[in-house]
């Protein structure tokens, strides 16, 4: 069952060439010059790309899990890219400059967090922890503070301070809606970009994005069984997807 929520009318410009291709996502131009067409790809990467491999219908899933929570979030008030769900795999979304600060934000201990501080993994954090990973391949993503972004002229002070006011929110909103499908939100990444002067929420957020564990059992329900050769991969993504859609039908 893929219940959405109600999306937005609007009128669906032509679909025009490639102008961007990551890991996990294509991006086309559209005749609006506003607006770009998303396609969410199978395949899989991890380690900063140093694994590779594929997750059976995982763009499916990672789109439909996107555009429902994007949707869920904008009904609260947080202003995102998503404008409207085109087909299985591809979501219209409005252009973005993206600014290169991976906003991650951490609940319990894992990943990279056990990892530069020894908290051991599964540790539920005092507050949430807030990191800034700068955007970039080259250099797998590093930590860096304000300072930094201040010297390589990523963001304003002020555009920084709205980020995180956004990512705090959007913690607090997923975190009470994932209790609801009992569901532990560990940690995520979070993109923003400018539209029109305007900070936005972008990318996407799926089990690609988050670390998911259920409760009870503490079962993986994300790109951690993918990293960690946990297998049925496939079947954790599909899992989220049915959580989602239940408590959204």
């Amino acid at each position: 069952m893929t219940t959405m929520v109600q999306e937005k009318n609007v009128t669906v410009p032509k679909k025009g060439k490639q102008i961007y291709e990551g890991k996990a996502k294509k991006l086309f131009e559209t005749d609006n010059p506003d607006l770009v067409i998303q396609e969410f790809k199978d395949d899989a990467t991890a380690f900063n790309a140093k694994k590779r491999g594929t997750i059976v219908g995982k763009g499916v899933i990672n789109n439909k899990i996107s555009a429902m929570l994007f949707q869920l979030l904008e009904k609260e008030s947080v202003p995102t890219h998503f404008v409207k769900l085109l087909s299985d795999r591809e979501m219209l979304v409005k252009r973005l400059e993206i600014v290169k600060v991976e906003m991650t934000i951490r609940n319990i201990a894992a990943g990279g967090l056990t990892r530069t501080t020894g908290i051991p993994e599964g540790t539920k954090l005092k507050k949430p922890v807030l990191e800034y990973h700068y955007k970039s391949d080259e250099l797998d993503d590093p930590l860096i503070n304000m300072d930094h972004i201040r010297e390589l002229g990523i963001a304003t002070e002020e555009e920084m301070k709205q980020i995180d006011k956004m990512t705090l929110k959007v913690n607090e909103l997923l975190k009470a809606f994932f209790a609801k499908a009992k569901i532990d939100l560990i940690d995520f990444k979070l993109e923003f970009g400018r539209h029109h002067g305007k900070i936005l929420l972008g990318d996407e957020i799926s089990p690609d994005t988050c670390r998911f564990w259920e409760q009870g059992t503490g079962r993986k329900l994300d790109k951690d069984r993918f990293r960690r050769d946990l297998g049925d991969v496939e079947g954790a993504y599909e899992e989220m997807l049915k959580r989602v859609s239940e408590k959204l039908s």
